[in-house]
């Protein structure tokens, strides 16, 4: 071989190697580059997890003016208190039979519970931890209390599943239990700016307002029948949301006009639980359908779910910056941080 062909065999040798090594980094930077997310996928804030005792069963959760979040462990009959910092968890004994469904921190800083299993209101003192039971009359046995809200004079007024609402006045312990109109159903229950208290009944697939000087409720029709409204919240404007159970749409009713306005809720088979209205006046609702929590902007009209999965959030509540629902299927409280706070 000559000198030239010589020179002209190694240059080619050469070459080729050169594209065989360019070949291989390209084919490993196609493999580890980032896959950009798909159509489908959450552009929502990121779900954070906090772990519960096992066997919890946490229920409904509400934040405690400490910083931290209470949560009632229906399934083991304690209000447990997490201190998000640490991760750690107290566990307050409410008593011997103890099913504790709802909770919310009063205006006196306390936790109030709705325990249906000791067919009572509970106040857990968030200092000493020490527990107060306010037990529903006799000829009121097994109400299936779910839920309670203060009103703007600090009455709180609860609801029964088994077809009651009523009110406790804190400081005298008087009781008063009413029946419902069309029975049973009163579930959710919320208390607007202004004072009024509104309730939702699962069963009789309503929202009513409740007269308080009164105690008088009053229907108020949604549009869709059979709706099974679970859940309301009051917004800033005093207009009240309503997560429809069974069909699958958020609710909206505007007591300054009386008009209802609703939203079909993305997905399959949407089965909104809960609401929750946060400090911007964004709605957040938790969807059985999927496993998530979605964000509702009222101004756009659109939905946005969280990244991340959250199965069986029965309740949301939340405090500037942040949204806490109560995975109940999980053992587990889950954090959405906005940019509200």
């Amino acid at each position: 071989m000559t000198r030239l062909a010589a020179l002209l065999t190694a240059t080619r040798s050469r070459s080729a190697l050169v594209a065989a090594v360019l070949a291989a980094v390209l084919a490993l930077a196609a493999c580890t580059a980032p896959t950009p997310p798909s159509a489908g996928a959450s552009a929502g804030p990121a779900v954070q997890r906090f772990e519960v005792p096992r066997g919890a069963g946490p229920h409904d959760v509400a934040p405690a003016v400490d910083g931290g979040v209470w949560f009632t462990a229906q399934s083991a009959g304690y209000l447990g208190h997490l201190d998000p910092k640490t991760g750690k968890v107290t566990q307050v004994p409410l008593g011997d039979g103890s099913r504790p469904h709802g909770v919310i921190t009063g205006p006196d800083g306390h936790a109030w519970v709705t325990d249906s299993g000791l067919n009572a209101i509970v106040r857990v003192d968030a200092g000493t931890r020490q527990v107060r039971r306010y037990q529903l009359p006799d000829d009121r046995a097994d109400a299936d209390l779910n839920t309670a809200a203060f009103d703007a004079g600090g009455v709180l007024w609860f609801t029964g599943q088994r077809g009651v609402y009523g009110r406790l006045v804190p400081d005298t312990g008087k009781m008063d239990v009413y029946d419902a109109p069309r029975g049973p159903g009163p579930y959710g229950i919320t208390a607007a700016p202004n004072g009024d208290v509104y309730y939702a009944s699962l069963a009789g697939s309503h929202v009513a307002r409740i007269t308080r000087d009164t105690g008088r409720a009053t229907v108020l029709e949604p549009p869709t029948p059979d709706q099974g409204a679970r859940r309301v919240w009051a917004d800033s404007d005093g207009r009240i949301w309503v997560s429809e159970w069974n069909g699958g749409r958020l609710g909206r009713f505007d007591p300054a006009t009386g008009g209802w306005k609703e939203w079909r809720v993305p997905g399959d088979a949407p089965q909104p639980y809960a609401v929750y209205v946060d400090s911007a006046d964004i709605v957040w609702i938790s969807d059985f359908g999927s496993d998530r929590l979605i964000s509702f902007d009222p101004a756009t009209e659109r939905f946005t779910p969280a990244n991340g999965e959250a199965a069986g959030v029965r309740q949301i509540h939340g405090r500037p910056g942040e949204v806490w629902g109560a995975a109940s299927g999980q053992d587990a409280l889950l954090l959405v941080r906005t940019a509200s706070g």
